[in-house]
C-alpha cells in the first residue's frame, strides 16, 4: 500500500526513527501505526523516543572553511567517541559546501544517502544517547576560526568564527581568543537590540532609585551604568586581553581591521 509523507512524519515524531526506517516499518506493517512502532522497537530504531526528554548538554564544535557547527551529546564520553567526532567533521564539511547558516538549513543538507538530520539520528540510535545539531553558522567574507579545548582528553568544545576586513591576521586571532574567553555578545553598541538596551536602562534607573539616589543625577548614573554594560557585552569596548591599557576597538582601529560579525559556540550552552 502507498505510505504518505504525513504518516511517515507521524511515526518519526512518535519514535524518533529516521525517515527511511519509519517508511520501511509502515510498509512492513501495511500502514498499521501501532504495529509499525512495534517493528521499530524490535529493531532498535525507536530508542530515540526514550531520550526525547533528555538534553544534549555536552558535545563538541567543529569547523571547515567559513563554517562552524556545534554537535551536542549528553556526555563527554560520547563527545570523545571516534564516530561522533567523525560525524561532526563530515557534517561541517557538508555545511560549508552548501553555506548553510542555521540549524534547519544544516539539518537538511545532503549527507551520504540521506540528510544531516538523519545521520545524527542514526548515530544516536547506535550509541544510545541523545545527539543533536545545536548550531550551524556560515559566513561569506574573510574569516578566522579558533577552536578551544577545555580538557586535553576532549575535542574542542568552544569555537569562535570571526568575519573581518583588513590584513592583520595575527590581531584577528588575538580577537578570536578574546571572544572565546570574555564572551562578548555584540561587536559594538550599535548592534545591541533596542529592547535589550531599554531593559538595561530600566534596570539601571530602578536600581538607582532603590538605592535612594537623587532624581537630579539619575540620568548620569544610568548613563554610567550603561557604559559599564557596553564594556561587558560589546567586543570593541572590552579591555583587550593582550593589552589591557587599550580596548579591542583601539587595537583594531590602529591596525586598520574591522570585525564585521562573530559567533561563539560552546558545548553545553
Amino acid at each position: 500500500m502507498a505510505i504518505t509523507a504525513a504518516e511517515v512524519k507521524k511515526l518519526r515524531d512518535a519514535t524518533g526513527a529516521g525517515m527511511m526506517d519509519a517508511k520501511k516499518a509502515l510498509t512492513e506493517a501495511d500502514g498499521d501505526f501501532e504495529r509499525a512502532i512495534e517493528i521499530l522497537r524490535v529493531t532498535g530504531q525507536a530508542k530515540m523516543a526514550k531520550r526525547s526528554d533528555r538534553e544534549a548538554s555536552n558535545g563538541i564544535v567543529a569547523s571547515s572553511g567559513k563554517s562552524i557547527i556545534q554537535l551536542g551529546s549528553e556526555t563527554d564520553f560520547v563527545a570523545k567517541n571516534g564516530e561522533f567526532i567523525a560525524l561532526a567533521d563530515k557534517i561541517v564539511t557538508a555545511v560549508a559546501a552548501e553555506g548553510a547558516n542555521d540549524v534547519e538549513a544544516a539539518n537538511a543538507v545532503k549527507l551520504d544517502e540521506g540528510t544531516v538530520k538523519e545521520a545524527v539520528e542514526a548515530l544516536a540510535t547506535k550509541i544510545g544517547e541523545k545527539l543533536e545539531l545545536k548550531d550551524a553558522v556560515s559566513y561569506e567574507g574573510e574569516t578566522h576560526t579558533y577552536l578551544h579545548r577545555r580538557s586535553q582528553d576532549l575535542p574542542p568544545q568552544v569555537g569562535v568564527l570571526v568575519e573581518y576586513t583588513g590584513d592583520d591576521a595575527q590581531l584577528v586571532h588575538s580577537v578570536a581568543l578574546q571572544i572565546a574567553s570574555m564572551m562578548p555578545q555584540y561587536v559594538s553598541r550599535e548592534d545591541v537590540p533596542a529592547d535589550v538596551l531599554e531593559k538595561e536602562k530600566r534596570i539601571a534607573e530602578e536600581t538607582a532609585r532603590e538605592e535612594g539616589k537623587p532624581e537630579n543625577i539619575l540620568s548620569r548614573i544610568v548613563e554610567g551604568r550603561l557604559n559599564g554594560f557596553y564594556k561587558d557585552v560589546c567586543l570593541v569596548e572590552q579591555p583587550a586581553v593582550s593589552d589591557d591599557k587599550k580596548t579591542v576597538g583601539q587595537l583594531l582601529d590602529a591596525a586598520g581591521v574591522k570585525i564585521t560579525r562573530f559567533v561563539r559556540l560552546s558545548a553545553g550552552a
